[in-house]
C-alpha cells in the first residue's frame, strides 16, 4: 500500500450458519460483486456443520472463520467474536441473523472505543416469523445498530414502529443476466432428472422448515396426480424436516411424482429444467430463490405472504393463492399447464425481475458501509 494510501474498508459478516439459505446466498452474490479495492470483506458464522457457502465465498475472496458457537447463546462464540474484530481491526460488522444480533450488539458496543467496529443489521424475515424471545431481544438491543435494513417494505412493516422508521429498505438480489444466460441448459437438465417431454415440471428451492408448508405443497400435488395431470415435482432443499415430509409424501403415494433432491450447490440447474416455480411458504421476506426462477425465464405460483406481492403481480408474471389452500395451489398449477399462459407469464418474469438485480443492492450497502467507517475513524 502506498504512504498515505487508507487500507480497504474492513467489514465482517457475521450469521448463524454458512449453510444453502436464501440470506447466505445473497452474501455469495454480494461478494461476487463487491469493489475488492475498497472492501476487505470476511464472514464469521457460528454452526461448523452450516459451511456449504465456504467454499463459495472463499472463491471470491472472503475468509471466513468459524467461532464454534453450539447455540447463540454460548459466551464462547462472543468472547471469539471480540477478539477477531480487535485483532482483525474491523471497521463495520453487518450481522444477518436476529438471535445472533441480539447477543452481538451489547457485546461488540462494550468494546473500548479504538477496537468498537460499527454496527449494521439486515433483517430478512417478517417478524411474526420469529420465535417470541427471538422476537423481544431483537427489539431490545436493535437500537445498538448504527444503520439497519430490511429486505423487503413488508418486513420493514412487520417491525415494531419505532425500529421501523429508524430502518431503510434496500432490495437484495440476483444476478440477472448470469442466471439468465444458463436456459439453453434446459434440455440437459431435464434429462439430468429424468423429466419427459411431455411432463410439466414445478420446482421449489426452500429448505424443509415449518413456514415453508411442504404439506400444501404435497397435497397440491396429490390432487394434481388425482387428476390425471402430467405434473412432476421437485424440491431443492435440506432441514430438519426431511424425514417427516418424506413419510408424508409416501403417505399420500406420490413416488417420484414428488422428488425431494435435498442440498444442491447449484439450485440454478435445477430450475432451468423446471416449467413453473413453485412457493407456498406461510412466511416469507423477499425469498432469493423466487427471482432467481423469475431470472431463469420461469412463471411463478407462490403465497402472498411477505415481500412476494411486491415481486409478482398476480395473473402477470404468475398466480398468487393465500397461504394454506392445497386447493387453489393446484388450481393456480393446473391453470399453468396451458402453454400460452406459461408463456406469457415467463416473459413477464423475466422482464419484471429486471428491477431486482443484485448491482443497486450491492452499491447502497458499499456506500453504507464507507460512510460508518468514515464516522468511525
Amino acid at each position: 500500500m502506498a504512504a498515505g494510501q487508507r487500507r480497504p474498508i474492513r467489514v465482517l459478516w457475521l450469521t448463524k450458519g454458512l449453510g444453502p439459505g436464501g440470506a447466505e446466498r445473497l452474501l455469495v452474490s454480494f461478494a461476487a460483486n463487491a469493489d475488492r479495492d475498497r472492501f476487505d470483506i470476511r464472514a464469521a458464522y457460528l454452526l461448523p456443520w452450516k459451511d456449504h457457502l465456504v467454499g463459495e465465498l472463499t472463491d471470491r475472496g472472503v475468509s471466513t472463520r468459524c467461532l464454534d458457537g453450539g447455540r447463540p447463546g454460548d459466551p464462547r462464540w462472543v468472547a471469539r467474536l471480540l477478539q477477531l474484530v480487535k485483532t482483525d481491526s474491523v471497521d463495520v460488522v453487518h450481522i444477518h441473523s436476529p438471535l445472533v444480533a441480539a447477543v452481538a450488539r451489547p457485546a461488540l458496543r462494550m468494546l473500548r472505543r479504538p477496537d468498537r467496529p460499527a454496527l449494521m443489521g439486515t433483517e430478512h424475515n417478517v417478524w411474526s416469523s420469529h420465535h417470541p424471545a427471538t422476537r423481544w431481544a431483537n427489539r431490545a438491543t436493535l437500537p445498538l445498530e448504527d444503520v439497519t435494513i430490511a429486505v423487503s417494505d413488508e418486513v420493514r412493516a412487520s417491525m415494531p414502529a419505532g425500529l421501523a422508521r429508524r430502518t431503510e429498505v434496500v432490495i437484495h438480489g440476483v444476478d440477472v443476466d448470469a442466471i439468465a444466460g444458463r436456459r439453453p441448459e434446459r434440455d440437459a437438465a431435464r434429462e439430468e432428472l429424468g423429466i419427459e417431454p411431455e411432463e410439466l415440471l414445478v420446482a421449489t428451492v426452500a429448505n424443509l422448515r415449518t413456514n415453508k408448508d411442504y404439506p400444501t405443497l404435497l397435497a397440491a400435488a396429490r390432487r394434481l396426480a388425482d387428476a390425471g395431470e402430467p405434473f412432476r415435482f421437485v424440491s431443492v432443499g435440506q432441514g430438519p424436516l426431511a424425514a417427516e415430509l418424506e413419510a408424508r409424501r409416501d403417505g399420500l403415494n406420490l413416488g417420484d411424482r414428488f422428488r425431494f433432491l435435498g442440498y444442491r450447490p447449484d439450485p440454478v440447474r435445477v430450475l432451468v429444467a423446471a416449467d413453473v416455480f413453485c412457493l407456498s411458504s406461510r412466511f416469507e421476506g423477499l425469498p432469493i430463490a423466487l427471482l432467481e426462477a423469475m431470472a431463469a425465464g420461469l412463471p411463478v405460483v407462490a403465497t402472498t405472504v411477505g415481500g412476494v406481492p411486491g415481486v409478482v403481480a398476480d395473473r402477470r408474471e404468475g398466480l398468487l393463492v393465500l397461504p394454506g389452500d392445497p386447493t387453489a395451489l393446484a388450481a393456480a398449477l393446473l391453470e399453468l399447464r396451458d402453454p400460452a399462459v406459461r408463456a406469457r407469464c415467463a416473459k413477464a418474469a423475466g422482464e419484471r425481475v429486471r428491477a431486482f438485480g443484485v448491482e443497486g443492492a450491492v452499491q447502497r450497502q458499499q456506500t453504507l458501509y464507507e460512510t460508518l467507517a468514515e464516522r468511525r475513524r
